[in-house]
């Protein structure tokens, strides 16, 4: 039965274009949307950009040029980054676009006519790359000076007048959304925020910030001398793209299906600030957060302010097209465990699976067919084993992805590959007049095995499926022996191994 499945990544802050941290996420949400279209549900998939806030104020300044300039190009850059990587998203939303400043208006003025904002003087350290304050216990110090945990940067020490949203009112209420709801996974994290929640409570958070110094952003509707928090804008991203006040309909018909991927770095505030915010709007909770840990380079988290960021046109470059990063990254996602990634890691995966296990035997039966059969392998009974292994691999693939575990899912897929390689050294085909049954088998075999993977390297799926004849369908619906007839018109070469 079709159901609706909406998906989002974090939106990005465009101050420098995308690296492979972002990809990690951005590949993961589209793999999830891939599979749930080729299931049958009606996806919706929607990433974008933060496009407000004093980073991006200053990194405009600095090139000498308006912010809206700055992040009109930014934003072509990011789409196209995107398209190399073969991202299908649905809607590309910006927080400059004009629907969505007047939700976050709507929904500041709705908090303070419900009076849950006020206005206060703040003072404490401020990281403008995470444009979040940090309390005493939250920094760490670097030659007895505050310092970002997560950037390794100096904190600014800031003084001013704000307006402040009552977190603290809705502790109760988060504490026992992390108790009790299936929402956080893995539930790890829910655990983690909680332990922290009723460890420390929960304070109020500055929602605004003055407009002689962070002037880029969207103006309080109650205050024009102040503008809009650039976090409270941004997760407000996710209800605006689809339709809230402009298309409730819409709205209703996506948000009970909402899945966040976000990775772990801003877990609190999709947890505690988001949830809060969520319920003093009178919306629903999102269905899923979908939460995973960092790449790790150099011993550090990458990201551009570690200095250890690595190239997505490098990964390309390298890997010859999107399927290998694709590939590559989802075979390494860890939602619980940070991953050290390196060349070397990266190589090995993609000459040993995608080149070899895949690559090798892909060419080998196609090219097998053609030269035995003339290109026409006729339906026979399948090999019992063969065909045992592929239900099985079917179910735990299906049975992992819906339980968002893409690098199990993708493992299960190899074995299955590798299985049919050794039935190719066992049988040795090439030294039958008639193997017709044998070619049959891993023909059904490589069928499988491309439309399950067809969600992470859609290009040399599609590729095969086109070579040998035969449609990408259903991984859950998968009939063996439903093709009366493979005609094979090409044996491609999917991924050209690299030197090491």
């Amino acid at each position: 039965m079709m159901s609706i499945f909406y998906i989002t990544t974090p939106i990005y802050y465009p101050n420098a274009p995308p690296h492979i941290g972002h990809a990690y996420t951005t590949v993961f949400a589209d793999v999830l949307a891939r599979y749930h279209r080729l299931i049958g549900d009606e996806v919706f998939f929607m990433t974008g950009n933060d496009e407000h806030g004093l980073k991006l104020q200053r990194a405009a300044e600095k090139k000498g040029v308006h912010p809206k300039q700055f992040v009109d190009e930014m934003a072509d850059v990011y789409k196209k980054y995107w398209e190399l990587l073969d991202i299908s998203y649905d809607y590309f939303i910006r927080t400059t676009d004009d629907y969505h400043e007047k939700v976050v208006k709507t929904a500041i003025q709705k908090l303070y006519d419900k009076g849950l904002v006020y206005k206060a003087s703040y003072a404490g350290w401020y990281c403008v790359d995470c444009e979040k304050f940090y309390s005493p216990g939250e920094y760490i110090e670097i030659n007895g000076k505050p310092h970002c945990p997560i950037h390794k940067k100096p904190l600014e020490w800031l003084e001013e007048e704000t307006y402040y949203f009552k977190l603290s009112e809705f502790e109760d209420f988060i504490i026992d959304v992390l108790k009790n709801k299936d929402i956080v996974y893995p539930r790890s994290y829910a655990l983690e925020v909680l332990g922290k929640v009723e460890k420390e409570g929960l304070r109020d958070v500055s929602i605004a910030r003055p407009k002689e110094r962070v002037w880029w952003g969207i103006e309080v509707p109650f205050d024009k001398n102040y503008t809009v928090y650039v976090w409270f804008d941004a997760l407000l991203n996710y209800i605006s793209g689809i339709g809230y006040l402009e298309d409730m309909d819409r709205f209703n018909k996506y948000w009970p299906n909402v899945h966040h991927v976000i990775g772990k770095d801003i877990l609190w505030f999709h947890t505690v600030v988001w949830f809060s915010i969520l319920k003093a709007l009178d919306i629903e909770l999102p269905k899923k957060l979908l939460v995973h840990a960092f790449l790790i380079n150099r011993g550090l988290k990458i990201g551009k302010s570690a200095g250890n960021v690595i190239a997505i046109e490098d990964l390309i470059d390298r890997y010859q097209d999107s399927d290998g990063v694709r590939y590559i990254l989802m075979r390494v996602f860890n939602m619980d465990k940070d991953v050290d990634v390196s060349t070397e890691l990266f190589d090995s995966i993609y000459n040993s699976e995608l080149a070899d296990t895949l690559g090798n035997l892909v060419r080998r039966i196609g090219v097998l067919a053609k030269k035995k059969l003339g290109g026409i392998v006729y339906k026979r009974e399948v090999d019992k084993e063969l065909s045992t292994s592929i239900v099985e691999t079917l179910n735990k693939y299906n049975e992992y992805m819906e339980a968002y575990d893409v690098s199990r899912a993708i493992q299960v897929v190899m074995d299955l590959l590798r299985k049919a390689n050794a039935y190719v050294n066992l049988t040795r085909p090439w030294e039958k007049m008639d193997p017709g049954k044998e070619l049959y088998s891993l023909l059904e075999t490589i069928r499988a095995s491309t439309t399950m993977l067809y969600p992470i390297i859609p290009k040399a799926a599609s590729k095969v499926s086109k070579a040998f004849g035969y449609r990408i369908g259903n991984p859950s619906e998968y009939v063996i022996g439903e093709i009366e007839r493979y005609n094979i018109v090409d044996a491609p070469i999917l991924f050209r191994k690299i030197k090491q």
